[in-house]
């Protein structure tokens, strides 16, 4: 009894633990001062975009349609075109980017397109080295913005990631990009509000020279940016948010896509609970690093469907375990684990997600993840471990585009 108490208890202090700390960021961010206003000028910073690419012709175009205006006579445009079939190669030069095809059939995934990129700027190295999907829209000023944070800071810069919806959307769309909101600026929001670095997110990255030769980024890695954040913060340079640069992405439309997108991110998501939060551990504990303690927090927190999920499961416990013990203490703290998490659902919602989500499509949020059961079982008994690109969507910007704004 004493033991299954005790393992009870612990378990139920995890979710009080990452609930409070999410209500927290919640807070924190409820309360920050508006900063979309506010324009980055460039000074004379070298910078290179690199952008990763594998048979991204649908989207690419949109891509650089919203990055060249951004550019400055000394800056570099690469895409690295990795393992492609297709005219992502034909489509960049057309837009007057610097082209690396990269084909190697083992060594696949981001990590690899990116490190390929580096070593190509490695004879001459620019002062900023900025990583875009190339299925992203970056916004007006985002790459001032990035670069001028990253001067200033010395340190990984992330812009504020979203995803829109598609064109025909349905709820599921909503409660998803809802969910990246909480997870991509909310929470993020919260962290620079309390001077705490924040998990990189995989594209709109901004990293000085001497910060991003300090890792490798030559792996397959799932989920990249997190290792990314990790590694980082492990060398000593931490990454921070820069809430005026914005980089937009969309959801995919087709229901396949959707599948394959959600696993490769929540099974990657797991497993580097699994294998890198001890190791921010270790590294708080022989460097006395409090980034290192606060990266692991922020990587500790699951999925929001999961967490959700996971507290139902585990509150249903401990109620009935109170009930039938009589011992209420670890009851009441799921109840308050509860609490925590619904206040920062609905913090969040209140202020920055209302216009997308209406009410009853944020209360099937529980319904939604039950859902995604079938998806986590499968990282119990299948996780997968190889990197799998996410099917595209058409391209929102048309090619005889290209001409008009190269002249601008």
């Amino acid at each position: 009894m004493f033991i299954l108490s005790a393992s009870l208890a612990g378990i139920v202090g995890v979710f009080l633990g990452l609930s409070a700390w999410t209500f927290l960021e919640t807070i924190c961010a409820l309360f920050a001062p508006s900063s979309r206003h506010q324009r980055a000028v460039r000074a004379i910073e070298q910078v290179a975009i690199l952008v990763p690419a594998h048979n991204e012709e649908a989207g690419l175009t949109t891509t650089l349609a919203s990055l060249i205006p951004q550019l400055r006579s000394q800056d570099q445009l690469i895409v690295v075109a990795d393992n492609c079939t297709d005219s992502t190669a034909e489509i960049a030069r057309r837009w007057g980017a610097i082209v690396l095809e990269r084909e190697n059939l083992v060594q696949r995934g981001k990590g690899y397109a990116l490190d390929y990129g580096l070593q190509f700027l490695a004879n001459n190295p620019p002062d900023v080295v900025i990583v875009i999907d190339a299925d992203c829209r970056v916004e007006a000023g985002a790459i001032a913005s990035l670069t001028q944070a990253a001067i200033k800071t010395k340190r990984p810069t992330q812009a504020t990631y979203l995803m829109t919806q598609p064109a025909k959307p349905t709820a599921k769309h909503s409660v998803s990009a809802f969910a990246f909101k909480v997870k991509n600026l909310v929470r993020p929001l919260g962290l620079l509000q309390l001077g705490l670095p924040c998990l990189l997110m995989g594209t709109g990255m901004a990293f000085p020279w001497a910060a991003i030769r300090s890792v490798n980024l030559a792996s397959g890695h799932l989920v990249e940016d997190m290792k990314l954040s990790v590694d980082l913060t492990i060398a000593g340079y931490p990454p921070i948010y820069c809430p005026e640069a914005r980089v937009i992405g969309t959801l995919p439309q087709q229901q396949s896509a959707i599948q394959s997108q959600r696993t490769r991110w929540e099974h990657g998501h797991l497993q580097a609970i699994l294998v890198y939060v001890p190791a921010l551990i270790r590294a708080a504990v022989q460097n006395r690093c409090m980034d290192a303690i606060v990266l692991a927090l922020e990587l500790s927190v699951p999925p929001l469907s999961l967490f959700v999920m996971s507290w139902m499961g585990v509150s249903a416990i401990a109620i009935a375990w109170s009930i039938w013990t009589g011992v209420w203490a670890i009851g009441i703290s799921a109840i308050v684990a509860g609490i925590c998490l619904a206040g920062m659902v609905l913090g969040a919602w209140v202020k920055f997600g209302k216009e997308d989500l209406p009410l009853g499509e944020l209360l099937v949020i529980p319904f939604y993840a039950a859902q995604k059961i079938p998806l986590y079982f499968q990282f119990l008994v299948r996780p997968q471990q190889a990197w799998v690109r996410t099917e595209r969507d058409t391209g929102l910007v048309p090619e005889p585009t290209v001409a008009r704004i190269l002249e601008k």
